[in-house]
This record gives structure tokens, C-alpha cells and sequence, in this order.
């Protein structure tokens, strides 16, 4: 998909970015070890038909630098807003997915003038409020931060990101997924950095203090981030409204991708 790439010297580390489209600015960003690579075609190119889309790598991830830990999710929040500055935006929707909403809502929070309307995919709130996986999904999850062979990590998360059946119907997306993973893959150094940057994180007693209109997202068979943690996420939220996909996974946007922009687009444009 046609795109402009470059790279923006903020916060004393190099932030990778890619822009697609043009109009109204819409930030997206990634989850843990995710990069620009992973962002599924099918679900930028509607959106992008309508925004100028504001892509790029957090630190340690894909093209970005890769800087000693420790990090925070204040500080990328903080790397995120700063590349908004860098590109002559003072202020954009911000989408976020997983460790990427975790990311948005500290936007949110830190940078408020920034933020326009927020939207917050298959995410949490962190801390002891956030309602946790099955131990056996962080044992799959943990594993990245070994020195495994990128391709192995991305086969075990693949039953991390999907429902099994989904899996099963569509193994040529798999192995798409598969060969996107190995594609500027995260060092297991800086995956452990974001790691812990999501361990000593929460928010849920400043939720009520996000004031941009927010969309929340989720799939009815996320394994990693349960559902239920986007329920805490509507209630507490002022301005906030919840929508669930039946049948979806963690990945859901690479799952589901014109469902997905197509929701996304409908609230942004209300």
C-alpha cells in the first residue's frame, strides 16, 4: 500500500513513522513487539480513503531506535506525542491497539489538547483492577523474550492472536502472519523492556478524567486481554461507548479488517 516513511528525532530516540492518505490526522498505534509491518492493508485502506494516517514503531519495536530500559508507558505516550509535534499536528484522533491503547489512553491523560476522538482496540487498564489471562497464555507470552527464533515465537502466537478455527480455515493468512513477524522483529531485550513497561503500568483510577468521546473495542474470544477488560474500560470511561465483534480474537483487526476500519470510520466521521 502506497505510503511516505521516514524517521523523527524525539525524546532522544529515533521513531520510525509512516503516513498514509490525507485529510484529518489519525495516529495508530501498535501493541507489544507489533510495527508499522503489522498493520493489516485491508483495514488501513478505508481509512486512509478519509485520514491521514500517522503510523510508526514504539521504542525498542521494528525501525525505532532500541534504547537501554527501562521503559514506561507514560514515556511512549510521551515519544507518541512528540512525534505529533515533529510532523506539524497539534492534534490527532489516536487509535491503539493492546499495548498501543494502553499507549492512547496515557495520551489521553498526559496530552489531552492532542487527542481528538479516542479509540481503544482489545485493551485493559492495567494494575490489580484489570482481569487477567490464563497462565498459560502468559507462559506463550513470556517466551518472546527469549532468544527464540523469530518464526517459532510468531507460531506459538498465533494461538495467542486467533481462535483455533480460525487458525484451521485460513492457514494461508497464518503463514502471511508468520512472514510479517519476521520482518524488522523486536530483540528480546527491548520486548522485555515493553513487558515490564505493562506490568508497572495502570490507569484506572484516572479514567474519569479522560475527557476525548471514546470508542472501545473488543472480540468475544480474546484470550490475552479478556473482554471483560474493555466492560471496565465503557464504565469508567465519561464519554465512552463499547463494541464487541462475536467470534474475535486478540487479533481481530488482521481477523475482521473492514469490520473493524468500518466501525472505526463511522465513529470518527460522527
Amino acid at each position: 500500500m502506497e505510503h511516505s516513511e521516514g524517521h523523527a528525532d524525539v525524546n532522544g530516540i529515533s521513531v520510525y513513522y509512516r503516513l498514509y492518505g490525507s485529510g484529518e490526522p489519525v495516529l495508530l498505534v501498535q501493541g507489544l513487539s507489533a510495527n508499522c509491518e503489522w498493520w493489516d492493508e485491508d483495514f488501513l485502506r478505508p481509512l486512509a480513503n478519509h485520514f491521514l494516517l500517522v503510523a510508526f514503531d514504539n521504542r525498542g519495536a521494528g525501525r525505532t531506535s532500541r534504547p537501554e530500559g527501562p521503559y514506561t508507558i507514560a514515556q511512549m505516550a510521551d515519544d507518541a506525542a512528540a512525534l505529533l509535534d515533529f510532523l506539524g499536528l497539534a492534534s490527532a484522533h489516536v487509535v491503539g491497539v493492546s499495548m498501543g491503547g494502553m499507549i492512547a489512553q496515557e495520551m489521553a491523560l498526559r496530552h489531552p489538547g492532542k487527542v481528538r476522538k479516542l479509540v481503544l482496540l482489545v485493551t485493559n487498564c492495567g494494575g490489580r483492577e484489570q482481569v487477567l489471562a490464563k497462565p498459560e497464555v502468559y507462559q506463550v507470552l513470556y517466551a518472546g523474550g527469549e532468544n527464540l527464533d523469530p518464526r517459532e515465537v510468531a507460531r506459538a502466537t498465533l494461538h495467542l492472536l486467533f481462535p483455533e478455527g480460525f487458525i484451521r480455515e485460513n492457514p494461508g493468512k497464518m503463514e502471511e502472519f508468520v512472514e510479517m513477524f519476521t520482518r524488522a522483529p523486536i530483540s528480546p531485550e527491548a520486548f522485555r523492556n515493553q513487558l515490564r513497561a505493562i506490568m508497572g503500568w495502570s490507569s484506572y483510577q484516572r479514567l474519569k478524567d479522560i475527557s476525548a468521546e471514546t470508542l472501545v473495542i473488543t472480540g468475544t474470544e480474546d484470550i490475552l486481554i479478556p473482554p471483560e477488560n474493555s466492560h471496565i474500560l465503557a464504565e469508567a470511561i465519561p464519554h465512552a461507548r463499547l463494541l464487541e465483534f462475536p467470534g474475535a480474537g486478540h487479533g481481530l483487526i488482521a481477523q475482521m479488517p473492514e469490520r473493524v476500519s468500518s466501525a472505526i470510520l463511522e465513529f470518527l466521521t460522527s
